[in-house]
C-alpha cells in the first residue's frame, strides 16, 4: 500500500484528495499547513508528497527549498497540487524541484496518471509527460491554452 501525505490548508480539497487516494487503495496522511508538513516527514516516510503552493506560515515553494535541502528527503517525490495556474505557473514548479503539476480543480485521471509516472516506474520521476501541460488546458481555445503555439 502506498503512503501519500497531502499538505494542503482547504480542508475540502484535503478531503477530495484523500477521497481520490484512498479509492487507489493509498494511505493518506495530512497536513495543514507547510510547517506541518515537514514536521510530518520527519516522523514518517511517505512515498509521494502531494503539495500545495499557496499555503499559511510555509509555502509549497519553501517546503520544496527544505526537502530538497535535506539529504534523507531529497529523493522523494513531490507533486505540486495548486489553483495556481496562469501561464509559466507549471515551469516555475518544476523549475522549483517539484516533479510534477497539476492544477485544482482535481482531475482525477490526471491524478492517477501522475501517480502511476512518480511512483510505478522507478528513474521516471523527472520526465515530465506532454499530457501534464493538457491538465491546464480548459477546453476554450485560445491564449490560455497551453498546446497552442500562440
Amino acid at each position: 500500500m502506498r503512503k501519500v501525505l497531502i499538505a494542503e490548508d482547504n480542508p475540502v480539497n484535503r478531503e477530495l484528495l484523500r477521497e481520490l487516494l484512498e479509492g487507489r487503495g493509498c494511505e493518506v496522511a495530512e497536513a495543514c499547513d507547510g510547517e506541518e508538513a515537514l514536521e510530518m516527514l520527519e516522523r514518517t516516510r511517505p512515498d509521494i508528497l502531494l503539495l500545495d503552493l499557496g499555503m499559511p506560515k510555509l509555502d509549497g515553494f519553501g517546503v520544496m527549498r527544505k526537502i530538497r535541502e535535506n539529504a534523507q528527503l531529497a529523493d522523494l517525490p513531490v507533486l505540486a497540487v495548486t489553483a495556481f495556474a496562469m501561464r509559466g505557473d507549471r515551469e516555475k514548479a518544476l523549475d522549483a524541484g517539484f516533479d510534477g503539476y497539476l492544477s485544482k480543480p482535481i482531475n482525477a485521471i490526471s491524478l492517477a496518471q501522475e501517480l502511476e509516472r512518480l511512483l510505478g516506474r522507478p528513474g521516471a520521476r523527472r520526465a515530465v509527460p506532454a499530457q501534464a501541460a493538457d491538465s491546464l488546458y480548459d477546453g476554450k481555445a485560445g491564449p490560455e491554452d497551453p498546446r497552442s503555439n500562440a
